[in-house]
């Protein structure tokens, strides 16, 4: 006979919902997920800014268990996601486990349970936490002299403000990762001037966007395999598994190829010799996270943009200075510089069994076994945690994964046959010697900065394929965890 047993899910976006839908779907109704914003969707309630698109398919980009036939087009926008998961929220019922504005600050083990500490100054506890805090949420906020000193409107683009006014404007975008591009491909028609600042140029992967017709729409309402068909078909997961192989392999044909698709698109695209020496990285493709764009080749060439890849030197009441001297007048500026990529749950206090402590964990860099568990931390389990897989593929396949991981941990906890599971400290120091050796070796740790690399320039990433992870979440090494 199972034993009742509490949980605490943090966090309220992609993967938080997908484990409130799991523990309910297994028959757990004690639990609570508590959510810091007023809302659901994590990164997508945090991102409103013009032209938000997800670079996954759309039908690709949704839980197995919650095809969505309403997609208006083949990259789905921002707000269409938040209202997907707003959906999968009501139709699974766990709307009702959600509270709201209310950040988690502490997570403390007892030697019996998780002592959970709230912003104000309530508390409560559960035999096993899910930290579903995501990755990209705590702002970048770049430091450039005489900031606070802009006359116009400056924020940053996970903090969009509806009320500046971009039509007509003088709007300088500073950040060229795929939110940069996606702002300026926006505005490009929308400002009377508008500057990229690129620290460095991106590659550019082409790829072809198309809205869905109220045809297309009845169709796959009408026939779920339609969906299926993208969703699981060799034309997306065929792409999938060349990319994962170019990636853990610089030297491989499948890398070979997407430079040669990205550089054509460069070559091909931009007419003019000297924007396109100004457009081209001096890094391999995929050393930074690939930007997938149908049109920004296109903006950038637009009448009103300007591409700028000098140094800003610092902001002016009027503008931005140059380290050359050049000054750039502008009535907005943008910070589209993205988030600080190795703070997870972080900055809450998470204290373990016999005085571990998170920070002192992750000083040299942030890890956990398989991305999911943590040596001296007893049932505490992450979703999308640190070494997991990140690339231009589907998160929320990856969520899906680990919770099938965690499940199968936590077996023996449901039975009544042990109270706790951790890795082992060998084990998990094992695990992450390997990791960082074959990291090493990736395109990512190829020679160019980004948020990828830890402090010491190794990829914080999930170094081998897909396949390989698949596998290593559908069989957890019973040797490498303890139970008490």
């Amino acid at each position: 006979m199972t034993r009742p047993l509490r949980f605490i899910v943090i966090g309220a976006g992609m993967s938080g919902i997908l484990a409130a839908v799991r523990l309910k779907q297994a028959g757990q109704s004690n639990f609570t997920l508590y959510e810091k914003g007023a809302s659901i969707g994590g990164t997508w309630r945090e991102n409103r800014y013009p032209g938000l698109t997800c670079d996954v398919p759309a039908h690709c980009y949704t839980y197995s268990f919650a095809p969505h036939a309403e997609w208006s087009a083949f990259y789905a926008p921002g707000a269409e996601i938040k209202a997907y998961f707003e959906k999968v929220v009501d139709d699974f019922g766990v709307r009702d486990f959600i509270r709201f504005n209310t950040e988690v600050t502490a997570c403390v083990w007892d030697g019996e349970c998780w002592r959970v500490t709230l912003a104000d100054g309530a508390e409560d506890s559960a035999d096993i936490v899910i930290a579903a805090s995501g990755v990209l949420h705590h702002v970048n906020e770049p430091v450039f002299s005489g900031k606070d000193s802009f006359a116009g409107a400056i924020f940053h683009s996970a903090r969009w403000d509806d009320s500046v006014v971009l039509d007509g404007k003088r709007v300088g975008v500073i950040g060229n990762g795929s939110t940069g591009v996606q702002i300026v491909t926006a505005l490009a028609e929308r400002a009377e001037r508008l500057l990229h600042f690129q620290r460095s140029p991106q590659w550019i992967m082409p790829v072809q966007q198309f809205a869905y017709s109220d045809e297309d729409r009845a169709a796959f309402r009408a026939d779920v395999t339609k969906i299926d068909a993208i969703r699981l078909g060799d034309e997306y997961w065929g792409g999938i598994r060349r990319f994962n192989s170019a990636i853990i392999d610089p030297d491989s044909p499948a890398m070979q190829e997407i430079e040669n698709l990205c550089r054509r698109n460069l070559e091909e695209s931009v007419r003019d010799p000297a924007l396109r020496e100004k457009l081209r990285p001096d890094y391999r493709a995929a050393c930074k996270r690939l930007i997938y764009s149908w049109s920004y080749y296109e903006a950038a060439q637009a009448a009103a943009v300007s591409i700028e890849t000098g140094s800003i030197d610092r902001i002016e009441p009027q503008g931005i200075r140059m380290i050359d001297g050049t000054f750039h007048p502008l009535d907005v500026i943008v910070l589209a510089t993205g988030f600080r990529a190795d703070r997870f749950i972080r900055p809450t206090k998470v204290k373990g069994a016999d005085g571990a402590d998170l920070d002192a964990l992750w000083k040299d860099r942030p890890t956990a076994h398989y991305a999911v568990a943590l040596p001296g931390f007893p049932n505490f389990f992450m979703l999308n945690g640190p070494t997991g897989p990140v690339g231009n593929f589907s998160l929320i396949d990856i969520a899906e994964q680990q919770w099938a991981y965690i499940a199968q941990l936590i077996k023996p906890i449901l039975a009544g046959k042990s109270r706790t599971v951790q890795p082992t400290k060998a084990a998990h120091a094992d695990y992450d010697r390997r990791r960082i050796e074959a990291a090493r070796g990736t395109i990512f740790g190829s020679g160019c900065s980004s948020w990828y690399l830890d402090k010491d320039g190794v990829p914080l990433t999930w170094p081998w394929s897909y396949d390989a992870f698949v596998q290593a979440m559908a069989s957890p090494e019973i040797d490498q965890f303890v139970w008490g």
